[in-house]
């Protein structure tokens, strides 16, 4: 058997938690393998909204296994929240999942270090949603981290150790702060992970798979957003691309099966950051208003714009993406014309691949198409899509050489339509 990989094309935001909701019925097992509770997946169904930060969205689907990766940051106090709110809603979580014994810990100090990092920043701040994440993957890669199965060895001396160590930058930083109450819920957190199943992922998913079960890897943020491949310096600390789920679950490349690019029929990003097609206009206002773009997990306001032909065939190309779901359709029911960036315009010259920095002088090359000025948030299947936006995802298909699989009309799980449902 192979893994089949879910992640996001663009800047994240782009609807992944509601997708894997939607695939998780094909799956036995959905796998987390990357990020932290920086991201948020919102899913909707049944008349209730739930945001998962950590844990899998697969956990709404009864029988199935679900597993916090190596690669993934936990902060044992928001996760603690998290699965508990869940529970109360009727969604028993200790048997369904799995949490790996090496995904690395987020510390009460990594958060403080992570705000104290941003002040001294000053106007070059990151944007960072200050959960402590960059610090913990620093952590990680300079070989100090403390890890989810340290919890069962040697904890406190280790936990000792990575406070001290933290402390002293602060003090060097000169950076005030309080850690009793965030270090009271951070405990507390540690004994209720204590309850789960603590596991060596990497053994438990191979053996899954030899056993014939079928596994979706579910990735956060977005391909934008990657550590090596983003618009770097503003971006995640973790690779958020198809690779990432080789190195965040230990599964060797030759078992990747399908590979699922999610993006949305325009743009959003939040925080800092280069964003070649955002709208500074109403078009931009109206978009965020239609798309209520306010990050599940910050609540800050996302930046809006049209679509980025360019980064998107970028993104298809460094992940490999098989198939193609277009999310948040309806929100671009009203337009007279939808734009679409198909080039930049770079130092004088246009180009339409993705350069080494698009942080100045990139300027969008706009194609324009007649918008569909159709409600389609109540359409059951393609047959009764308008021909104008059948020309848009045909327009898109040429451009990105790949299939566009699925296409949400809106938030609620029962807003989906498979494309191509002959093959």
């Amino acid at each position: 058997m192979k893994v089949d990989v879910l992640l996001g094309l663009q800047w994240g935001d782009e609807g992944k938690g509601k997708v894997v909701d939607v695939l998780t019925p094909k799956y036995d097992v959905v796998a987390r393998f990357q990020g932290g509770p920086n991201a948020g997946h919102t899913l909707e169904f049944e008349g209730q909204k739930y945001v998962l930060r950590s844990i899998p969205s697969g956990i709404f689907q009864g029988d199935k296994v679900n597993i916090i990766g190596n690669g993934v940051v936990l902060d044992p106090a928001l996760f603690k929240a998290e699965a508990e709110a869940l529970e109360a809603s009727g969604h028993p979580l200790k048997e369904r999942l799995h949490i790996s014994k090496k995904a690395h810990l987020i510390l009460p100090t990594h958060r403080i270090l992570d705000a104290a990092y941003e002040a001294a920043k000053g106007d070059e701040k990151v944007g960072t949603t200050g959960k402590g994440i960059g610090p913990t993957y620093t952590d990680k890669v300079s070989r100090n981290g403390v890890r989810v199965g340290d919890i069962l060895h040697n904890f406190e001396h280790k936990y000792a150790a990575a406070k001290a160590r933290h402390e002293q930058i602060l003090k060097d930083l000169n950076y005030e702060y309080d850690l009793t109450e965030l270090e009271k819920a951070w405990m507390e957190g540690i004994e209720y992970l204590k309850q789960f199943h603590l596991v060596d992922s990497e053994h438990e998913i191979n053996n899954l798979l030899n056993d014939g079960k079928s596994v979706l890897c579910e990735g956060a943020q977005g391909t934008m957003l990657d550590v090596d491949f983003g618009s770097y310096p503003f971006v995640t600390s973790s690779n958020t691309i198809c690779a990432g789920a080789c190195t965040g679950l230990g599964i060797g490349p030759n078992r990747i099966g399908e590979v699922y690019g999610i993006f949305k029929a325009y743009c959003t990003r939040v925080g800092a950051g280069p964003f070649p097609t955002e709208l500074f206009d109403e078009t931009g206002e109206k978009i965020g208003a239609l798309g209520h773009e306010f990050g599940a997990v910050t609540g800050r306001k996302r930046r809006c714009g049209w679509i980025d032909l360019v980064a998107l065939k970028y993104s298809v190309m460094i992940n490999g993406v098989t198939k193609l779901i277009m999310m948040k359709s309806d929100v671009l029911d009203t337009f007279d014309t939808i734009k679409a960036c198909v080039a930049y315009k770079l130092n004088g010259e246009e180009i339409d691949y993705f350069p080494y920095d698009i942080t100045e002088g990139v300027e969008p090359v706009f194609a324009e198409l007649p918008g569909w000025k159709t409600d389609m948030t109540k359409m059951q299947s393609e047959d009764e899509f308008p021909e104008e936006f059948n020309a848009y995802l045909s327009f898109l298909e040429e451009q990105l050489g790949v299939q566009i699989k699925i296409v949400s009309v809106g938030p609620d799980r029962a807003q989906t339509i498979e494309r191509y449902t002959e093959e």
